[in-house]
C-alpha cells in the first residue's frame, strides 16, 4: 500500500483573509486532506472552513497536539499515513514545528519514513527579521526569555554579549500580555546603541515593525499590549 503524505500547513497570523496571505496550493491541499493533527481542534475547523468553505466537516479526523499531550501516543496520530490517507499538521498560528510542538510529529515522521511537505505560508520570526534590517545572514531565533527579573535580565545581557561577539541577529518573542513588561526591560538593560527591532500585528492591517537604537526608543514607543510581537537585537 502507498504510504499518505504529512503535509505541513501554515496558518494566518491573525484575522486576515486566508488567501491573501497563503497560496492557493494550500486551499487545494486541505480540500483533499481529512486527516489532521492540531493544537486546538476547534480553531483548526475554523481555519479550514474559512480557506475551504465547501468542504465537509463531518468527514474530518483530528489528533490534538499540545503541551497536555502524552508523548508515548505521538507515533499513532501518524497511522493514517501508513494506511494510505494524506495527514495535515498545523499549528494555531504561523508556520507547524518551528517554536510549536509540531517538531515531534514531524520528527517521527522522517523515522517512519514518511514524506514530509512543507507548504508555503507566513513564519512571524523569518518575517520580523526580513522587515528588520538587522544581520540575516547570521541569526538565532531564542524562543521565550525568562520570566523572573532576575533570569530575565541575565538573559537579555547574554543575548546582547553574543550578537555583538558573533555579529548574529538574536530573535524573540514573549507573551503578548507580558510585552510591556519586555520593552520595559529591554530598554533597562540594553547598551543605548543596540539596536532593536518590534514587529508587532505581522500581516495584519494593524501590522508596526520598526528597528531603532535603545535610545531611540526610548521615546519612540506604540502600545504592545495583548497584541502579538516579534523582537529582534543586534549589538
Amino acid at each position: 500500500m502507498k504510504q499518505g503524505k504529512l503535509y505541513l500547513i501554515p496558518i494566518t497570523l491573525g484575522d486576515s483573509a486566508p488567501l491573501e496571505v497563503l497560496p492557493i496550493s494550500n486551499k487545494r491541499a486541505i480540500e483533499e486532506i481529512d486527516h489532521y493533527i492540531a493544537e486546538n481542534e476547534k480553531t483548526a475547523r475554523a481555519f479550514i472552513k474559512r480557506l475551504s468553505s465547501g468542504k465537509a466537516q463531518g468527514d474530518l479526523h483530528f489528533e490534538q497536539l499540545n503541551k497536555f499531550t502524552e508523548p508515548t501516543i505521538l507515533p499513532e496520530f501518524l497511522n493514517p499515513c501508513l494506511e494510505g490517507h494524506d495527514i495535515g499538521l498545523m499549528s494555531e498560528a504561523g508556520c507547524p514545528g518551528v517554536a510549536d510542538p509540531g517538531a515531534d510529529i514531524v520528527r517521527i515522521a522522517h523515522q517512519k519514513g514518511i514524506q514530509v511537505v512543507p507548504l508555503v505560508g507566513p513564519s512571524s520570526i523569518l518575517l520580523a527579521l526580513m522587515a528588520s534590517g538587522l544581520n540575516g545572514q547570521r541569526f538565532a531565533f531564542n524562543g521565550y526569555l525568562p520570566i523572573e527579573s532576575a533570569d530575565r535580565k541575565k538573559a537579555i545581557k547574554q543575548l546582547e554579549k553574543k550578537s555583538r561577539e558573533e555579529d548574529q541577529a538574536q530573535i524573540f518573542m514573549e507573551t503578548p500580555y507580558r510585552n510591556d513588561k519586555m520593552v520595559g526591560d529591554l530598554i533597562k538593560f540594553l547598551h543605548p546603541e543596540t539596536m532593536l527591532c518590534i514587529a508587532t500585528d505581522i500581516t495584519l492591517e494593524s501590522e508596526q515593525i520598526k528597528t531603532r537604537s535603545i535610545a531611540e526608543w526610548e521615546s519612540n514607543l506604540w502600545d504592545l499590549n495583548k497584541r502579538p510581537t516579534i523582537y529582534v537585537i543586534q549589538a
